[in-house]
C-alpha cells in the first residue's frame, strides 16, 4: 500500500490532484479538512477556516502533532489499497507518516491570484473571503517552529514532488503522470 501526503498553498489544486488520482488510479481518500468538518460540526462551531485552524491546533496539542494524519492512517489502513491524505500541514505529520511505510509527500503551488479565483470558483463557505484575508489566512498558516501548528513553507520544503499548478488540468494532468511513473504506481 502506498499512502500519498497532499500539501500546498491554498487554492493550488490539492483537491483536483486527490480527484484524478481515485478516479483514474483507484486510490482511497482520507481528507485533514473533512475530519475537522465533522468535528466542527459535532461541536457546532462555524463552519469556516478559523474554526478548522483552531480545532486542528487544539487536536494537535491535546493528541500530538500528528493526530489527525495518524486517525485517517488508520482509517486507510483498513482499506489496504493506495490511499492519498489531503491537506497535510505540519511537518509533525510528514514525520509520522515517513515512519509508516511507503509514504510520498506531493505539494502543489500556483501564483496566488490564480490560486484566489480559484478558491472563489468553487464557492465554499471556507473560502468566502476577500484577496487580503485569503493572503493573512495563508501567512497564518506557512510558518511555525512547532511540530503541531502549521507550517505550509516547511511541508513543502519536505515535499518528496513538487507540482506547480499555474495551467490547465490537462497539464496538471501530464505532471501527475510523470511523477506516477517515477513512483511505479501501476496504471488501471
Amino acid at each position: 500500500m502506498i499512502i500519498i501526503g497532499i500539501t500546498g498553498t491554498l487554492g493550488a489544486g490539492k483537491g483536483t490532484i486527490v480527484d484524478y488520482l481515485v478516479e483514474k488510479k483507484d486510490f482511497a481518500n482520507f481528507s485533514v479538512r473533512n475530519f475537522l468538518l465533522e468535528k466542527i460540526r459535532e461541536l457546532g462551531m462555524p463552519e469556516n477556516r478559523d474554526s478548522m485552524y483552531n480545532l486542528a491546533n487544539e487536536l494537535r496539542a491535546k493528541h500530538g502533532p500528528s493526530y489527525i494524519v495518524d486517525q485517517l492512517f488508520e482509517q486507510a489502513k483498513q482499506t489496504a489499497i493506495n490511499s492519498i491524505i489531503e491537506s497535510i500541514r505540519t511537518t509533525g505529520e510528514i514525520a509520522s507518516l515517513r515512519q509508516k511505510g511507503t509514504f510520498y509527500l506531493f505539494a502543489v503551488d500556483a501564483d496566488p491570484r490564480i490560486r484566489y479565483d480559484r478558491i472563489q470558483l468553487r464557492k465554499s463557505e471556507t473560502d468566502s473571503v476577500s484577496f487580503e484575508i485569503f493572503r493573512q489566512n495563508e501567512q497564518r498558516e506557512s510558518i511555525s517552529s512547532d511540530p503541531g501548528i502549521q507550517n505550509l513553507k516547511a511541508c513543502i520544503r519536505e515535499a518528496d514532488y513538487l507540482i506547480m499548478n499555474n495551467g490547465t488540468i490537462d497539464e496538471l494532468h501530464i505532471q501527475l503522470d510523470t511523477v506516477l511513473n517515477q513512483i511505479n504506481v501501476l496504471y488501471v
